[in-house]
């Protein structure tokens, strides 16, 4: 019986819906208006939390780097004053690898010999933009890569200056297509080298690929790539991660002592942690879903007032049939019942459709940005939530009020 009842009102409340159709779809426009900026919203932040910690989470939370940073701003007497940062030399560079000994750790050196290289391979040659690193035989465990094809390289490659490269993925779909790359030659500066392995496959970050890019040793690529003011980074794993924080505490300490700082001198190097790297990025998304629930709420509201409107004027218009089904015996909560599930309906309605909209508008972003994309099931919920809260609020007073009506001053009305 109450199961029959309930697909009545549902019928009943599809059909008032589609007697007052414009006004309804307005409502509903409002409503998913509201949805849409906030599922909108919750899936680009969902989708670069998932490309930060996916990019990032390769490093290992055992990682840390020590590198340069420079144009720090800091304060002294109320003034900020600009600090640059010395570069780290190659000659420190190697200073804190012999003296850093700390135990089950594996430092590795590398740099980046230029962003801009022209690669050969037979009569064929890439546009400038292949970036070449000169690394030693640690580098590629301790940066999260992995080899898909050939080997990575070894102590005889490192200590004896063989012309060996590992190249990027995207060699196999561009300059050594069609081809077995193991063992073949490519140019670089007119140095010639031969390839020993391939990178797995790593994507872009934030418009920027992974996979166009050459490691050659790092001692072959002193000797070709001659800049001033080459800039090396040390990159430290830690096999315990319990040890992570006492590794990190003596890697400052021996940097220190190769800089020769004072005790009283703020350190001119900086320590990054990937964990924290990844928190840091994480915590400013934090501020993005908070400004999406602030919106959203704005624009609920006043989704909230057209919906209760909507159903107040209903209650009004349908005041003679109200009258007519209290006459054939309605009881209040019949009534009230009815009129709620015509909001419901509408609420749901609206949700659905700024569901879908937010969706299709975060997935356009996360493409347009080189997200890694993917369902927001969280912001689905929380607009589903929503959509029923904003509902049950603006069905309530007109429902009551619907069910309060006399049914003799309701047959009256005109």
């Amino acid at each position: 019986m109450m199961l029959k009842l309930f697909k009545e009102n549902i019928r009943i409340a599809f059909g008032s819906i589609k007697t007052q159709l414009l006004r309804t779809i307005l409502t509903v426009l409002i409503i998913a208006i509201g949805i849409t900026a906030l599922v909108g919203i919750l899936t680009v932040v969902t989708a670069l939390e998932n490309t930060v910690s996916t990019n990032f989470a390769s490093m290992g939370a055992n990682t840390f780097n020590i590198n340069q940073y420079e144009n720090t701003v800091k304060n002294r007497g109320g003034n900020k004053r600009e600090i640059i940062n010395p570069i780290i030399s190659y000659p420190e560079a190697v200073a804190f690898k012999n003296k850093y000994k700390y135990p089950f750790t594996e430092t590795s050196l590398s740099f980046t010999a230029t962003a801009t290289a022209e690669v050969k391979y037979l009569d064929q040659k890439t546009d400038p933009e292949i970036k070449v690193l000169g690394v030693d035989e640690h580098f590629i465990g301790n940066s999260g890569l992995e080899i898909s094809l050939g080997r990575s390289f070894n102590q005889f490659d490192i200590e004896n200056n063989t012309y060996s490269c590992i190249v990027g993925s995207d060699f196999e779909k561009g300059l050594l297509k069609d081809v077995n790359p193991i063992d073949k030659i490519i140019s670089i500066r007119g140095a010639r080298f031969k390839v020993i392995g391939v990178l797995k496959e790593k994507g872009s970050t934030f418009g920027n690929s992974q996979d166009l890019r050459v490691l050659i040793p790092i001692q072959v690529a002193r000797s070709l790539f001659t800049a001033p003011n080459i800039n090396y980074t040390m990159s430290v794993m830690v096999s315990k991660k319990e040890l992570l924080d006492e590794a990190v505490d003596n890697a400052t300490s021996t940097m220190r002592r190769v800089r020769k700082l004072s005790p009283v001198r703020d350190n001119n190097f900086g320590i990054g942690r990937s964990d924290d790297l990844i928190n840091r990025i994480l915590g400013i998304t934090k501020y993005l879903g908070w400004a999406s629930w602030i919106i959203s709420i704005i624009t609920i509201l006043g989704s909230s007032i057209a919906l209760m409107n909507i159903m107040i004027v209903s209650v009004t218009e349908r005041t003679r049939e109200i009258g007519v089904r209290k006459a054939l015996g309605a009881t209040k909560i019949t009534i009230s019942v009815q009129f709620f599930i015509e909001t419901l309906l509408i609420g749901q309605i609206g949700g659905m459709v700024g569901i879908v909209l937010g969706i299709l508008i975060g997935f356009a972003f996360a493409a347009a940005m080189s997200f890694a994309f993917v369902i927001p099931w969280m912001a689905i919920f929380a607009a589903f939530a929503t959509s029923f809260m904003v509902a049950i609020v603006s069905g309530l007073y007109p429902a009551i009020k619907a069910s309060q009506l006399d049914p003799i001053e309701a047959l009256r009305y005109e």
